[in-house]
């Protein structure tokens, strides 16, 4: 894939529900933490952002759902648009009444509450208490262990359990568009495939766009469509997640040893140059 390819800027089409262009970012004042950052999620799409830990994928998303500021981060260039608008002025919780909503990593849930208590402190409260359960049952029809410990204190949840609240406490907001990062952070590789088969399934019965930040790009690479790689900080290569698959540097940085990043080769990666070159 040629340089122009990796770094041309997406297109705003009529099917494009997120387009982020060509974004700066600046902590404190002094350090770029994402530098032109440009990548699109359409309408019902599932796109994962790839790279190593400190490459730019949790400060990217910040920048999408509003969460910057109280790191002392600020956009500095560039613009974020969703469903056509400019949402920069906006602040987190305008972005989540617009339809989007940020699954942080470490899952930060209410440890205190129940995971019914969690999901009731998601649920907009302008909303009815019909449609609450709705959501509910539709929460633990996607997680049937929650159901089961649905009266228990969150922080006695394994961490698996912990995530699936995580995800199901962000489905009762209704989103169009779900942000996960690092979902599979810590947890045993089966029930990695369990969520990552549960986020499928919820992306394609409630069509709700998706777009994923993860260490793990062999997992990652196996559920969505289109995939973007950073490293420090740029966008070094996109394209669809078959073609990434296959190619060479990807397959040795990033999916050699049964999925197993080498991070020290990783740092090292661009020497050869061969995806930039």
């Amino acid at each position: 894939m040629s340089n122009q390819a990796a770094q041309a800027q997406p297109e705003a089409t009529t099917d494009n529900l997120l387009t982020m262009s060509n974004v700066e970012v600046v902590y404190d004042k002094v350090f770029l933490a994402i530098k032109g950052v440009s990548l699109q999620v359409g309408k019902g799409d599932m796109v994962a952002l790839l790279g190593a830990n400190g490459a730019g994928k949790s400060t990217t998303l910040k920048t999408i759902s509003g969460l910057l500021a109280p790191e002392r981060g600020a956009v500095t260039r560039g613009t974020v648009e969703f469903q056509g608008r400019n949402i920069l002025p906006l602040g987190a919780p305008a972005r989540v009444a617009l339809g989007m909503v940020h699954v942080l990593e470490g899952r930060r849930i209410f440890e205190h509450l129940t995971p019914e208590d969690n999901l009731l402190a998601a649920f907009p409260s302008r909303g009815s208490r019909q449609r609450f359960n709705e959501l509910k049952e539709q929460v633990f029809t996607y997680f049937p262990r929650l159901k089961e410990r649905a009266r228990t204190k969150s922080g006695y949840l394994s961490g698996g359990e912990q995530q699936m609240l995580a995800i199901g406490r962000a489905l009762m907001t209704e989103p169009e568009l779900i942000m996960l990062d690092e979902p599979s952070l810590g947890l045993a590789p089966l029930l990695v495939q369990e969520i990552f088969a549960i986020i499928r399934e919820i992306n394609q019965q409630q069509k709700v766009s998706v777009l994923l930040v993860e260490q793990n790009a062999s997992a990652a690479l196996e559920i969505v469509r289109h995939a973007y790689l950073i490293e420090n900080g740029h966008v070094v290569m996109d394209g669809k997640a078959e073609v990434l698959r296959q190619n060479p540097d990807v397959q040795e940085f990033y999916l050699g040893g049964a999925g197993k990043v080498d991070y020290h080769n990783v740092k090292h990666y661009r020497r050869r140059k061969r995806w930039l070159a």
